[in-house]
């Protein structure tokens, strides 16, 4: 890896940048980086070269002083990293390492990639819970216990639902819930030979019900408990997870919110049943086409199936070991979907797709079999697929470390190339649309008020600017309303459809 100094100290980037005098040799605190680095997003420690921390200036912050014999550090940093007796696992390969000369002063850049999570924890001192470490933008912390117990849970290739839940058994099911998934299985799969099998076998072969072969204990997995168990048992045994969803799209006025799903004892929260009162709700303003598959209509768009794909996406991937929150926000201009844990793969990888490392493999399979989320490895790019057909603003995949948590925004509003409403419009005249409560309102206000200003509307509907600028615009392009004169002694018509 070729590595440019000059552009790397220009960036700045403190969450994957250390720099260290070490004109002698390598110094002991190189090592809690070089950890802090492979188990967060990898980064490059630069020996030979000073920060000062309070210079703003970034062209003046770095100061090259060089090192006075890079070939014996080099050679005591390989014996090192070799040895197993200060890191437990060496991630370098031979071109990671570089002697870089600058205006005749030697630096040593080293690369330290990030560990893929089979690896995971890298620590240091053969202390592992004391020597492993991870890295934010202050620099390089101990990770704590809870961060510690999700890496080596994530090392296990099996995934983590498969967990046999100790007194839990076929009587915390929820047996509607289970039914209203035979149904769909049956759907999808008519001639399946599970269809006919009673619930605790069909549980056994979806993963949500096993048996230790060892000692012979059995029960519900935690795949089974979180997807179909009764709400209570469901709190009892995961107290720290809660599942929330909350709509604040077309809101008037001072309203908080329009709708809201948490646990309110009017049904068995488990996370079969979240998806499916959520789901609906989430894509009921998603433009529905109009196809014909023989005599029966399928409305399922591309970007329906990708909030289902992201949805599903959130419940695989999320750590329900940890404190966490399970939480979907829609909005009038995107949709926000929270899950805990941090992602196994790199940012990159995961757009990229080809790969697929589910936490709950077994929750993945079930999903599966009623025709959610796509095969291994592409559900994320179909996703991007789904939001560029739309010329909609890319999906934004958000890690949060600090609060152990990981956030996708769809943006349901048009990249600024592509103009600036919500979804194009080919013939309004002939594609009718299904305007919204606040859409209307709006055409309300300029048919009372024709020289309205936005700023008015703002105050009268209590919508934001950037909303209802949205608003306007789109049904300018709609057809639904037009501006004739100027801006400043023009007026708005409102015009019938």
């Amino acid at each position: 890896m070729k590595i440019n100094i000059k552009d790397t100290l220009l960036a700045g980037e403190r969450v994957t940048l250390e720099c260290k005098k070490a004109t002698k040799g390598v110094p002991n605190s190189l090592w809690d980086t070089y950890s802090a680095f492979a188990n967060t997003y990898g980064g490059i420690i630069l020996l030979g070269v000073v920060e000062h921390m309070d210079e703003r200036d970034k062209a003046k912050r770095f100061e090259i002083v060089g090192v006075e014999d890079a070939d014996k550090i080099r050679k005591d940093l390989w014996n090192i990293v070799n040895s197993k007796e200060k890191v437990n696992v060496n991630l370098l390969h031979d071109d990671d390492v570089q002697t870089i000369d600058i205006d005749g002063k030697e630096i040593i850049a080293i690369n330290v990639p990030r560990a893929d999570y089979t690896v995971r924890p890298v620590y240091i001192n053969n202390n592992l819970s004391r020597g492993t470490f991870k890295r934010n933008h202050e620099g390089d912390y101990h990770c704590t216990e809870q961060e510690l117990k999700m890496m080596l849970r994530d090392a296990n290739e099996a995934g983590n639902d498969r967990l046999i839940l100790e007194y839990y058994t076929m009587d915390d099911i929820d047996i509607p819930t289970l039914e209203r998934y035979r149904i769909m299985f049956k759907t999808d799969n008519p001639d399946h030979v599970w269809n006919e099998l009673g619930h605790e076998e069909f549980l056994k072969q979806l993963g949500g019900y096993a048996i230790n072969r060892k000692d012979g204990t059995e029960g519900l997995t935690m795949a089974g408990l979180l997807m179909f168990g009764k709400g209570l048992p469901v709190r009892e045994r995961f107290d720290n997870l809660r599942m929330d969803y909350i709509d604040k799209s077309h809101l008037i006025g001072d309203q908080r919110y329009s709708d809201r799903l948490t646990y309110d004892g009017t049904w068995e929260n488990n996370l079969f049943n979240f998806i499916r009162i959520v789901l609906p709700k989430v894509t009921r303003d998603l433009t529905r086409p109009f196809k014909m598959e023989g005599v029966v209509r399928n409305d399922d768009s591309l970007q329906h199936k990708a909030v289902r794909e992201a949805v599903t996406n959130m419940i695989i991937h999320a750590d329900f070991m940890i404190n966490g929150l399970l939480r979907i926000e829609k909005y009038d201009d995107r949709i926000v979907l929270t899950n805990p844990g941090l992602l196994k793969l790199p940012i990159e990888q995961i757009y990229h797709g080809g790969e697929s490392k589910a936490r709950n493999q077994r929750m993945q399979n079930m999903f599966r079999m009623i025709g959610y989320g796509e095969n291994l490895g592409s559900g994320f790019p179909l996703i991007l697929n789904a939001w560029n057909e739309k010329h909609w603003i890319k999906p934004e995949l958000l890690e949060q470390p600090e609060l152990m948590q990981v956030k996708l925004t769809l943006h349901i509003q048009n990249n600024v190339a592509f103009g600036s409403s919500n979804d194009p419009i080919n013939d309004p005249i002939n594609d009718p649309i299904n305007l919204t409560e606040r859409q209307k309102l709006i055409l309300q206000m300029f048919s009372k008020e024709k020289s309205l200003s936005r700023e008015r509307l703002c105050e009268k509907t209590g919508l934001s600017d950037a909303t209802a600028k949205r608003e306007i615009a789109f049904l300018k392009k709609a057809g639904y309303l037009e501006h004739v004169g100027s801006l400043k002694t023009g007026h708005w018509i409102v015009l019938s459809k």
